[in-house]
């Protein structure tokens, strides 16, 4: 813009220096709408990819949550205590992803603003917590019966029920609600935060506020989970190796050999009429042990199922870590530092990353978990069985 100096000589020249200095301003301003009308704005542009973003994530969340579930309800094969877990975290995932996640569509739609009431608002935060904290602590179950199923399979097998699974699912969902709760009674606050997009906890300095108290209890559940996996993967280092077998020699009285070192041969022998003397020991309560057998031992391909459950659970446990410690530091952050000031995009990307954790689990699964993979294979449409296992060439003549 140059500057231009006007000689005033009298009420006319003044009239002309201000006709003059206003259409200067009219063809500024029609020059600067043409150039913004011209190109898409930096924030329009990262609006069009959060709904894009999301909208994957509440697509692929939603089929392969609800996928996962009727496999696991429709087949009995599945029917065990981790694939009861794993069939409430799937449904946890896929309602969180059909309750809360519109909402945040709608406020990044309405340009970062929420559009509904107060009440609404305490509601979608108190479900976004909710299913924070259950997704927290039933991970944390699971560590707990992984490490049981493996280092104490006799009590696990004898133990873990259906009916002890319903309870275990039933405290989980109960300690979720009860630290999503209180800010509903502004025990804390839960309302809108504009830079994240939703409605949640909202994190102040501690002494204003009463997050410590939840963030803490969400790190100690978290690292809890990760301590028990280390205690198993430890117990699997230490056994192994097999010990070797001792040879303890079996006692005669009558040529009917019992004892430990007792291989079954004197049994057979008195069955078939050599030796004498009352009944082996080897013969003593076999009936009524048979059932049992397969509850004492471990076999190996059962510890080989074991173990992929295992990894797949672990995988699941650390992307939860993953996509959702960011966010946890920039609370804590938020907590310790008064009147801290969290970069706008490192705040988004967080926020992003806790979303995505809906969508990746039911991926994961399938990949780890070959017993999913067979039941899905089996339940999928005739067609497309017998296409796969056509030869090469009769698959391109039906194509």
């Amino acid at each position: 813009m140059t500057n231009q100096s006007f000689a005033i000589d009298g009420p006319g020249s003044l009239l002309a220096v201000l006709a003059s200095q206003s259409g200067l301003a009219r063809s500024s301003s029609s020059s600067d709408s043409s150039s913004s009308s011209g190109g898409i704005s930096s924030t329009d542009l990262s609006a069009y990819f959060k709904l894009i973003f999301l909208g994957l994530i509440i697509c692929i969340s939603l089929v392969g949550n609800l996928l996962i579930s009727m496999l696991v309800l429709r087949d009995r094969t599945l029917h065990k205590a981790p694939y009861f877990f794993l069939l409430d975290l799937c449904l946890a995932d896929a309602v969180r992803s059909a309750a809360c996640f519109p909402f945040v569509l709608v406020s990044v739609h309405n340009s970062s603003a929420w559009t509904y009431s107060a009440l609404s608002c305490k509601v979608v935060a108190f479900m976004a917590v909710l299913f924070c904290f259950h997704a927290a602590f039933m991970l944390f179950c699971v560590a707990v019966t992984r490490y049981l199923a493996i280092a104490h399979h006799r009590f696990y097998a004898k133990r873990m029920t259906i009916w002890t699974c319903a309870a275990i699912i039933c405290m989980v969902w109960t300690l979720a609600v009860a630290m999503a709760f209180p800010p509903v009674f502004d025990v804390g606050t839960y309302k809108f935060i504009r830079d994240e997009d939703q409605c949640i906890f909202e994190h102040r300095y501690l002494k204003t506020n009463d997050t410590l108290g939840f963030m803490l209890m969400l790190a100690v559940v978290v690292l809890a989970t990760h301590g028990f996996y280390a205690k198993l993967l430890l117990f699997e280092y230490r056994h192994r190796k097999m010990k070797p077998v001792q040879l303890v020699p079996a006692i005669s009285q009558n040529w009917t050999f019992h004892g430990p070192g007792a291989t079954g041969q004197a049994a057979a022998n008195w069955i078939a009429g050599f030796g004498r003397g009352p009944m082996p020991p080897t013969l003593l309560g076999i009936r009524q042990n048979l059932h049992n057998q397969h509850r004492r031992l471990l076999g190996m391909e059962e510890v080989r199922s074991e173990r992929r459950l295992g990894r797949m659970f672990y995988t699941i446990t650390l992307l939860f870590l993953v996509l959702w410690a960011p966010y946890i530091v920039a609370c804590f952050w938020r907590v310790f530092v008064r009147s801290c000031t969290i970069p706008h995009r490192y705040l988004s990307i967080t926020v992003w990353m806790s979303f995505a954790q809906a969508g990746v689990n039911p991926i994961f699964c399938l990949l780890l978990n070959e017993d999913l993979r067979k039941v899905l294979r089996a339940h999928l449409p005739t067609y497309w069985r017998t296409k796969q296992h056509l030869p090469q060439d009769e698959a391109y003549c039906i194509m």
